[in-house]
């Protein structure tokens, strides 16, 4: 073989090194997640979410998941070469997740019933954020035992902290009859609380992680019904409801400031912050850049004119191409959204360190 071609074949193998799947180099050997139906792939064992028209366009059939097809936390587990995350209850006692867990539910919210209970005469019957790690250290005193071992398992692992707390909004937002400035006062506790579970799960061990902000809640549709004004001052450019947004970057600049916090506690630990906000922005600015016809419309039930005039379950009329759809269900988004959003944390610019190059 020439010189020439020598070179050739080396170049050719640096490129191939270069662009090789993240996932097979061993970037992390898996993920734990946390969360509510925004990131849950199971856990929840009944809904709607359970039956079609759910889970139609990837999977064929529903698997507890709350869209059309994937979520967020499956397009990261398939750019890192890792199989679809399980949904952690079914196998809590017995399964070793070798490629980790999903331990998300759907409604859970990052505070306890009792703090709703006992400060806003609030009844949650949902999960929280403490059930979920409690369900974790079980796991992990089970599948690696004693300080060492979960230490050492939890260095290989991606961490994914939510989205969590919008339950904690939506839960009193839901009602309209209820002041809406309500929230803002329990706002820094959600956040405290988040921040303490990231903490938690850095003393075990865990050395990247991932805390994503919250959607724009503005531009949902369940909300621009519910929360429909005359006023055209109430709404943006968009269509999106300007308070809602607000509230939602209020929470997202708390959110941030504490993962500063955090990095400036643990700098060994890699804090992971994740702009949901700014990446589900770009298919409501862009529609058509994305692939969508109207970002402000659900696929699969809503009141006109935000969707097809009913809840979505197997008796509703549901849009023809979700993928032309970035809102699934009136609440929660379709695959080609979350396809959106987690490529712009994958690759940025979402994300203060694009997930792709955290290894």
């Amino acid at each position: 073989m020439g010189i020439t071609n020598s070179m050739d074949v080396l170049l050719v193998f640096a490129v191939l090194l270069l662009n090789a799947d993240v996932g097979s180099c061993g970037c992390f050997k898996r993920i734990f997640a946390f969360g509510d139906s925004i990131i849950g792939t199971g856990n929840f064992r009944t809904g709607s979410m359970w039956m079609p028209p759910y889970g139609g366009t990837y999977f064929h059939h529903p698997t507890g998941r709350c869209s059309d097809g994937r979520l967020i936390v499956d397009f990261y587990a398939q750019a890192f070469g890792l199989p679809l995350l399980p949904p952690s209850e079914p196998e809590e006692k017995t399964g070793q997740f070798p490629a980790g867990a999903n331990f998300a539910v759907w409604g859970s919210f990052a505070l306890s019933p009792d703090y709703y209970r006992k400060r806003y005469n609030l009844s949650t019957d949902h999960g929280c954020l403490d059930s979920q790690l409690g369900s974790f250290k079980t796991v992990l005193a089970r599948i690696a035992p004693g300080k060492a071992a979960t230490k050492r398992l939890l260095s290989e692992s991606l961490v994914i902290f939510g989205e969590i707390g919008g339950n904690d909004y939506n839960s009193w937002f839901f009602d309209p009859r209820r002041s809406r400035d309500t929230p803002h006062q329990y706002m820094p506790d959600v956040i405290a609380r988040i921040g303490a579970g990231v903490q938690d799960v850095i003393n075990l061990g865990a050395k990247t992680i991932l805390v994503p902000g919250n959607f724009p809640i503005g531009c949902i549709p369940v909300y621009l019904n519910d929360h429909k004004s005359n006023r055209s001052s109430d709404y943006d450019q968009f269509g999106c409801l300007k308070w809602y947004n607000a509230f939602s970057r209020k929470h997202n600049q708390l959110l941030r400031q504490e993962v500063g916090r955090l990095k400036s506690r643990n700098p060994s630990v890699k804090i992971i912050y994740a702009d949901y906000y700014g990446a589900a922005m770009e298919f409501v600015r862009n529609p058509k850049r994305n692939g969508v016809d109207d970002p402000l419309v659900a696929c699969c039930g809503g009141n006109s004119p935000y969707g097809t005039g009913r809840g979505c379950d197997q008796n509703a009329k549901v849009c023809r191409d979700p993928s032309r759809f970035a809102n699934w269900d009136q609440v929660h988004m379709t695959e080609k959204a979350y396809s959106v959003i987690s490529n712009g944390v994958l690759n940025g610019p979402y994300a203060d360190i694009p997930l792709l190059h955290a290894c």
